[in-house]
């Protein structure tokens, strides 16, 4: 399966002794989106110091207007809050959705946690309709696991 093969790559990256955590981050945002074909745009937002709101970090994909997203705002920011995962089949059907591309039809969120702390997410849009199973969920726990041992 593509996820056990893309773990062992995305623990090769963590690992990598030279490189800096958000060249580490965005050579892994590529991975995901360049190996599994549903990913379109594969993002890290992280929490913006002491303030109630996300900040973008290295992402692949279209270049996005939302670099700062409140808590509470779109599916992200209520990931922020809810600190569980958020799978979203139809972003049409959302009523909190911030549509970043007209192209998007499915995101999902899953919260970062370091040390039982929510300091961020990892956020997949799909432009395929209700790609995301709960493999996908697992895998992108194990990537946000990897992750945390970084930062």
């Amino acid at each position: 399966m593509i996820f056990d093969k893309l773990k062992t790559q995305v623990a090769a990256i963590t690992n990598a002794p030279e490189k800096t955590v958000d060249k580490k981050l965005k050579k892994i945002c590529i991975l995901l989106k360049e190996n599994i074909t549903y990913y379109d745009w594969v993002g890290f937002y992280f929490k913006n110091g002491d303030k109630k709101e996300l900040k973008l970090g290295p992402y692949a994909g279209a270049p996005t207007d939302h670099s700062i997203i409140p808590f509470g705002k779109g599916i992200c920011g209520q990931v922020a809050e809810s600190n569980t995962n958020f799978v979203v089949p139809d972003v049409a059907a959302q009523d909190n959705y911030i549509a970043c591309s007209i192209t998007v039809k499915a995101e999902i969120v899953v919260p970062l946690f370091k040390n039982g702390k929510n300091i961020g997410q990892i956020d997949i849009d799909s432009n395929t309709p209700n790609p995301f199973s709960t493999e996908d969920e697992r895998f992108l726990e194990y990537v946000n696991d990897q992750v945390s041992q970084i930062l």
